[in-house]
């Protein structure tokens, strides 16, 4: 249980990273990547949104302070020991990704914002599969 625990919370961190290998062969699986760097990445991602000057300004500045506040749950997270929280550390992603988006509302247009919303930020997420959680790729 605690190997699945660690293994979600290492996904959420981590995708990004895989989305940039494009999750093929030689990969690597997962790996931790600075805010500035899952910014660069997510900015990659941006660009069919065709953001003017300001939009991107302003959103690097949202994205790099939510991965910022990802890291922060996940080093308490670590600081705490023992078993991590679950729910908790979900409800603090989801409080960070909601306080996230109603900023990216502000800046985005409505049809910016929904194709954020169901094209784009889907791609950041981990790809679920029927194997678990195993990183070797095995369905046990």
């Amino acid at each position: 249980m605690k190997k699945a625990i660690f293994l979600l919370a290492i996904a959420i961190t981590g995708v990004l990273a895989v989305q940039a290998q494009g999750g093929g062969p030689g990969g690597g699986g997962f790996q931790r990547r600075t805010p500035e760097e899952r910014l660069k990445l997510v900015k990659e991602k941006l660009t069919d949104l065709k953001l003017d000057k300001d939009q991107t300004t302003k959103s690097d500045s949202i994205f790099l302070d939510y991965y910022k506040a990802q890291d922060k749950v996940f080093e308490d997270m670590r600081a705490a020991g023992g078993a991590p929280d679950r729910d908790a550390m979900r409800e603090k992603m989801q409080k960070a990704a909601g306080e996230r988006d109603e900023k990216l509302k502000k800046i985005f247009t409505e049809d910016q914002f929904k194709k954020w919303k169901d094209e784009i930020e889907p791609t950041t997420r981990p790809q679920r599969g029927g194997g678990g959680g195993n990183r070797s790729g095995g369905n046990n």
